[in-house]
Parts: C-alpha cells; sequence; structure tokens
C-alpha cells in the first residue's frame, strides 16, 4: 500500500493511462507487454507524470481487450508474467511514480474459473456468485438491451431450456451477483491481495452497474428492436451506497488508497455521496462534457450539434458541481474515447499541435486531477477504417448493427462508428517514425520463405501528420509533447502550483461564444478560443505563462490558448 500519509495526498498527483496492449511490445509478437512499459518509465518521468494507471493486464481471452478478466490474480501471458509486474512496480517505485490498477468487479469474463463452475452444476455455490433467472415461453426474463448498444442483455445457458443469465455488456462478460455476501468477501479479499503488492490504487470500472433492480422487469421499449437500455435498471439505481460503503470499509479505506470511479449516471445532487468528505472514493469521471458529441454514451449512431458555448458551459457546470463537495478527474480522452483532436476541432486543418494545446490547457488547468491519456500528449488523431470488419472493438460493431436497424444508410452507421469508435484510442503508439512507429523493435530474420519482420500490431497504426510521433516531439521545443511537459511542470513546481492544485474554478465571460474562459485561484486565468475565427477578448494585464502562438494580440487567434498570471 501507499507510503503517503494525508488522506488526500493523490490531489496533487497528475495521471497516465497507459493502454498495455498498445504502448511498447519488447518481444516483437505484436502486443505490448509489461517489460515494455518497464523500460519506457523514465521517459514518462521526463514528461512529468506522477502515477501510471494500467488498463488491464490480469489473465483474459481479451474478448473485451481485458476487461473479460478470466483470474484477478494472474497477469495474462501476452502482457508477461506475475515478475514482471513486480520488476515494473520496483522500477516505477524507484522513479517516484506511483501505479494505478483497473478494478473491474461488476462482471467476469465467462472463462473465470467461478463462471464455470457456475455452468457446470447448477447447485454449485458459485452459481449465486452470478445472476441467472428463469426466462418466459422460450424468451429471455425481460427485455433488457445490452449496453454496447445491440441485442439482449440475457443469454441463454447451454443444456438448460429456458434459463439465461445476464450481462450488462457483452455476452462473455457475465455479471457479478452484488446481493451475495460471499461474492462480495471474495471481490475484498482481491482487491487487498494487490494493494498489498504495492498498489497506490485503482480506476474502478462500470461500478455504478454493480446494483440491479431485483423485480428484473420489463420496461418500456426506446428502439425498433423492442428493447429497453439495460442501464435503466441497472446503473446507479437504489441500494448501490450500501455495496460502495462496504467496499470502500473493506479495501480503499484502511489502505488509504486513491480511487477513480468510473461513475456513469450519478447526478450532480448525489456527487457529495460519491466524493464527499466520506465518499465512496476518491474522485470519479464525470462523462457530462465528455459525452457531449452524442446524445447517449452508448448509442454513437445520435449525434448532437453541439457548440463551443454548450462545451463551456458543460465544463463549468461539472466544475463547480465537483467543486462543492470534493474532487474532480479530468479527462478528454481514455480507452473509451476516440481522440480529442479528432472530437472537438471541426476543421481538419487544425487537427494539428496548434489545436491539440488548445485541447491540452483547455483542461489540464480545470480543478481536479489531470489524467492524460497515452498518444494525447503528441496529437494523435483517430483511425480511418473503410470497412466494418476492420474494427476490433465489440461495441463498434453492435453500435453499426444498431444504426443500421435503425435505418440509417451502411456509409452513415460506418460515419458513426468511426467517430466514436473505441479502436481510435487503442491503436499502437509511435515512439517513432520507424516501421511500426518503433510500437516493436523492427528487425529482419533470414528464413526458409525469405525475410521475415516479425508479428504485425495486433491493431493496425493510425495514420499521423508527419513528425507526430515520441522521438521527433521530444526534440522538437514547440511540440505537444513539450507543451505537456511544460503543463506538468507548472502544476508540479511552478509559482502557480497552489492556484493550480487548490485555487477555485470560477468561469469567466470573455463575451464570444466561441471562447471558453475561466480563473483558478487568485493568479490564473485560461482563455481558449475553440474555433476557426479570431476572437476579440479583453484580456487581462499579467505574464503569460503559455501561448500555442508566438504573440498575444487584441485577438485571440482561431484555436488560440494562453495562460495568463494576473497579480
Amino acid at each position: 500500500m501507499t507510503n503517503e500519509t494525508s488522506r488526500t495526498w493523490w490531489q496533487q498527483e497528475i495521471f497516465y493511462q497507459i493502454y498495455p496492449a498498445s504502448f511498447k511490445d519488447s518481444n516483437n509478437d505484436g502486443i505490448g507487454d509489461l517489460p515494455g512499459i518497464t523500460a519506457e518509465l523514465p521517459k514518462l518521468k521526463e514528461l512529468g507524470i506522477t502515477t501510471i494507471w494500467l488498463s488491464p493486464v490480469y489473465k483474459s481471452p481479451m474478448v473485451d481487450n481485458g476487461y473479460d478478466i478470466a483470474d484477478y490474480q494472474a497477469i495474462d501471458p501476452r502482457f508477461g508474467t506475475m515478475t514482471d509486474f513486480d520488476q515494473l512496480m520496483a522500477t516505477a517505485k524507484d522513479l517516484g511514480i506511483k501505479v494505478v490498477m483497473d478494478l473491474v468487479v461488476n462482471h467476469t469474463s465467462d472463462q473465470h474459473r467461478w463462471f464455470q463452475a457456475a455452468l457446470k452444476d447448477p447447485a454449485s455455490p458459485y452459481r449465486d456468485f452470478y445472476i441467472f433467472r428463469q426466462g418466459h415461453d422460450g424468451q429471455p426474463p425481460n427485455n433488457w438491451r445490452s449496453n454496447f448498444g445491440a441485442g439482449s442483455s440475457w443469454t441463454a445457458v447451454p443444456g438448460e431450456p429456458n434459463t439465461y443469465y445476464h450481462h450488462v455488456f457483452s455476452p462473455q462478460q457475465p455479471d457479478l451477483n452484488w446481493e451475495n455476501p460471499k461474492l462480495r468477501h471474495a471481490i475484498y479479499s482481491m482487491i487487498n491481495w494487490w494493494l498489498a503488492k504495492g498498489l497506490a490504487g485503482f480506476r474502478v470500472d462500470a461500478i455504478t452497474f454493480i446494483k440491479k433492480d431485483q423485480d428484473f422487469a420489463s420496461i418500456t421499449p426506446d428502439g425498433s428492436d423492442g428493447l429497453g437500455k439495460v442501464k435503466r435498471k441497472t446503473e446507479n439505481r437504489p441500494g448501490l451506497d450500501q455495496f460502495l460503503k462496504e467496499l470502500n470499509a473493506a479495501t480503499f479505506k484502511p489502505a488509504n488508497a486513491v480511487t477513480i470511479g468510473e461513475a456513469s449516471g450519478v447526478a450532480y445532487d448525489q456527487l457529495g455521496d460519491f466524493i464527499g468528505e466520506n465518499g465512496y472514493f476518491s474522485m470519479i469521471f464525470d462523462f457530462h462534457y465528455a459525452d457531449i458529441d452524442v446524445a447517449s454514451g452508448s448509442e454513437w449512431f445520435k449525434q448532437t450539434n453541439w457548440t463551443p458555448k454548450m462545451l463551456g458551459e458543460a465544463i463549468a457546470k461539472s466544475q463547480l458541481a465537483i467543486q462543492k463537495v470534493g474532487w474532480g478527474a479530468n479527462f478528454l480522452e481514455n480507452h473509451d474515447q476516440p481522440r480529442s483532436l479528432s472530437k472537438y476541432i471541426r476543421e481538419p486543418q487544425y487537427r494539428n499541435a496548434i489545436g491539440a494545446k488548445a485541447l491540452a490547457l483547455l483542461y489540464f488547468g480545470l480543478r481536479g486531477c489531470p489524467f492524460i491519456y497515452q498518444g494525447q500528449e503528441l496529437g494523435m488523431v483517430n483511425a480511418v477504417r473503410t470497412n466494418i470488419d476492420q474494427f476490433n472493438d465489440l461495441s463498434a460493431h453492435d453500435n453499426y448493427r444498431r444504426a443500421l436497424a435503425e435505418g440509417y444508410s451502411e456509409a452513415d452507421a460506418l460515419a458513426c462508428v468511426n467517430r466514436r469508435s473505441r479502436d481510435n484510442a487503442r491503436t499502437p503508439y509511435p515512439w517513432d517514425d520507424s516501421q511500426n512507429g518503433g510500437f516493436q523493435h523492427w528487425h529482419y530474420t533470414l528464413t526458409s520463405s525469405g525475410f521475415n519482420a516479425g508479428h504485425e500490431p495486433w491493431l493496425p497504426l493510425a495514420r499521423q501528420a508527419a513528425g507526430v510521433n515520441w522521438q521527433a516531439e521530444h526534440d522538437d521545443p514547440n511540440s505537444v509533447w513539450t507543451f505537456y511537459q511544460t503543463l506538468c511542470r507548472l502544476r508540479n513546481a511552478s509559482p502557480l502550483r497552489a492556484d493550480l492544485i487548490e485555487g477555485d474554478f470560477a468561469p469567466l465571460d470573455a463575451h464570444n461564444d466561441n471562447v471558453i474562459a475561466y480563473a483558478r485561484g487568485q493568479h490564473v486565468q485560461i482563455f481558449v478560443n475553440l474555433s476557426s475565427k479570431s476572437a476579440a477578448v479583453d484580456l487581462p494585464a499579467g505574464h503569460v505563462w503559455l501561448n500555442n502562438y508566438p504573440d498575444v494580440g487584441t485577438s485571440l487567434q482561431p484555436y488560440q490558448a494562453i495562460l495568463i498570471e494576473v497579480k
């Protein structure tokens, strides 16, 4: 467990999320791994981050890229061994970097020994570790639709007529039955085992789904398939608080661990329960502004026509609500989100260093802990795929089918999925401009059939602009990477540190709908023009610490972003 003694030690941290399969491949099998992460930790230290968050590295069949866990206390061979994990922990500790892991306890893989035992014998005690129900006339118990966008949230049990098991997400991810105290205590034991290995805490996946309405009643359909969103009966439901209080008391609180809840469906007037002084978590991700581009986070074809003004208002509403009761986790990208340049920058000509720096300053200066997702600090953009078969992501396929069922053309359905697919964030990290971007150590070996260059990356690299790679940007004082490094330094060790960490957030009226402006504490003001049009603004007198343009004028240039220290 962490050696930090302050109850709120984590408020000063800068987090960096690593998607292990796509970060660095040390053995040229096409998949990133733990030794690859360990080797590159000094570069993250140089960037200025203080904590890494590892997406799942547990043993898994990888149906949902590791979020389907087959063994909570084993490392998947794709990523290495437990010895490799221990070495990563030791190296991180030497560098002063804390480690947070993903905690997935709403569901397991269908290959987990608990679920296999439950399937094998209906009388097994593990049957009650999951949610099994009887159907009606050959149909599932109710009309709940999977959260991945298409199909029922129930799957028939092989060899047991009229029996089904429940899964909020894919059929290969059966939901755990948190109503069973034996299941809960098995989960707590596993969490404490990891904390004893030195983890600083967890990002807690899909945690607001662990409580289901126990009536398991059908709901009014909300699509042409006759089904209704499963979240209406399984997300942030009455009684969830009892589970979360017990979970915190049995694990996180005694270890003084940092916890970041993926807490979708939480209303602002509930935030005190989740992140207040006696809250269940240290902080939660707020998706209100992250999902501004879609009417529903899980139904990508429902696009919105958002504006910079709407985004600014959503950010301010989120910041002010969180500020009243606790602490925020600020992000623009993660493993479930598209690249922010492609999402928030409307004009392709500004999906470059100018646009990337504008977005960086916009979110990094907010009150709360900043989260950088791998590649975000380079200014990476979405991949473009021309056929649905080119997508790896489960939810991309589900959303494509659902869009077609709702009357969208194949071209429009594909466009929706291209914009929003989780594959956009999961393409390999470009370390340099060599073959496969230095994600692998490219080498040729002579074989009987000619030259063999090893395995192709598990997911093709996304085409990026020239110079969008770590090596080029590390050596460029004007790069996006260097801009992020400066942001980290301002927060970690500068005269602005107190304002940037402890200072209150206050929205500012820039008198222009395309400009998002806010103050932090007494001395920091940030102005971001989120459009391709110049914007006349009255900037305060003071010292300009950051600017993504060479000069400051009476107008903000397209996508210009400025941080000013006012006296």
